[in-house]
């Protein structure tokens, strides 16, 4: 979760810069553009928290993220449905701002202060926020509180990046979870089912998080098919045999497919 050094990094004085890269690019037209409020939080160079609220974990900080991710307030962290989607971002209104456009994920929840009080409010990494100012003006930028950007949902894209499930530390034969990460597209997923060896597809539930899981009251068996249906624009895709027959809990099984 978004942890308390967000009010700290708002009071703070940082003399950074920073240098930074694009994962994403492409705009698409779906639900979510105009103005919000945004502040950010974590370390100067960081990714926020380390994890957050979706479950992405370590993966925040490293490729293809690279730390550029945000929390969302309650309207884009939506209970958990926001996690995985994708914003491009512009700073508006402040003599630091680029005016240069960046993309962020969305991988925290910010449930209070400013982004409980704003109808948008988006809580930036510390490297995220840096890449929103003119080159040597990061520290302006982090120093101003609250400043306001122009929004717009956007179709996250990962080059050369296919879909990874990562295991839950927690699961095992009678109850398989795991984290989806870097979905292509839409970003976020309204339905995932699994079909074990010999079996019929089962939907699984979603965990306020980007974290999908199903008690299945019987021991399941792998090799797993794992069938993914996009949150908007509801394409379906199935990565098979992706979670082989001797999974193990907290590995990571890297698929084939992407949207």
């Amino acid at each position: 979760m978004a942890s308390s050094q967000r009010y700290f990094a708002l009071l703070a004085l940082f003399a950074v810069s920073l240098k930074f890269c694009y994962c994403q690019n492409e705009t698409i037209d779906v639900a979510g553009s105009g103005t919000a409020g945004v502040t950010w939080y974590g370390e100067p160079f960081g990714a926020g928290s380390t994890g957050g609220a979706c479950g992405y974990g370590s993966a925040v900080a490293n490729p293809p993220l690279y730390a550029m991710v945000s929390a969302g307030g309650p309207s884009l962290f939506n209970n958990g449905k926001g996690c995985g989607t994708c914003y491009q971002v512009v700073c508006i209104g402040h003599p630091a701002c680029s005016g240069s456009p960046i993309t962020v994920t969305i991988t925290d929840e910010c449930p209070g202060g400013p982004c409980a009080s704003e109808p948008v409010h988006i809580d930036l990494s510390g490297k995220a926020m840096g890449a929103l100012a003119k080159p040597g003006q990061a520290d302006q930028l982090r120093s101003a509180g609250v400043i306001r950007v122009n929004y717009k949902r956007a179709a996250c894209l990962y080059r050369g990046t296919n879909i990874v499930f990562r295991m839950d530390a927690g699961a095992n034969p009678y109850y398989i979870s795991f984290v989806v990460e870097y979905e292509n597209g839409d970003g976020d997923l309204s339905n995932v089912e699994i079909q074990p060896a010999g079996g019929s597809f089962i939907s699984m539930q979603e965990m306020r998080s980007a974290v999908w899981k199903v008690n299945s009251g019987s021991a399941l068996r792998g090799p797993f098919n794992i069938r993914l249906t996009s949150g908007e624009s509801h394409k379906v895709i199935v990565a098979y045999n992706v979670i082989p027959a001797n999974w193990k809990p907290d590995e990571s099984y890297r698929s084939i497919v992407n949207f």
